[in-house]
């Protein structure tokens, strides 16, 4: 029996924190699918635009060897929707989120990572923004 995992992320200019993390996400079963946000989602979450956008952050994931799907999600609420649809088996998310997803334990198995220290998206956008 095929055991799926299931993460979400922005993903926005991918760094190795990243990758660490659906790595790590895809050794809890035999296969990996990512919730890559939408743009509209990213404004909201992180009030700015992504640098890049929705297409690319797809393709970027999804052109890794650990991910064996990819799909846009379009809001938080969702999770549980998404977890269903993708028959997941366990929902992987970073530390930074711990205690959020707690209730879909009753759907499946939820388990939170913790982050790559000293490395985020931001920080990075602001250090290229700063020259």
């Amino acid at each position: 029996m095929v055991r799926t995992v299931i993460t979400f992320g922005t993903f926005d200019v991918f760094h190795v924190g990243h990758l660490r993390i659906i790595e790590r996400a895809a050794s809890y079963g035999d296969r990996l699918v990512v919730g890559v946000s939408a743009d509209a989602l990213n404004r909201v979450k992180k009030n700015r635009e992504p640098v890049f956008t929705e297409g690319e952050r797809l393709a970027i994931v999804g052109a890794l060897k650990a991910v064996d799907e990819v799909f846009v999600e379009e809001s938080l609420e969702l999770k549980r929707h998404y977890i269903e649809k993708y028959s997941a088996d366990v929902l992987v998310m970073g530390d930074d989120w711990a205690g959020r997803f707690d209730e879909l334990t009753d759907i499946c198995e939820v388990v939170y990572l913790p982050r790559t220290p000293a490395i985020s998206t931001t920080a990075l956008i602001e250090k290229i923004s700063n020259g």
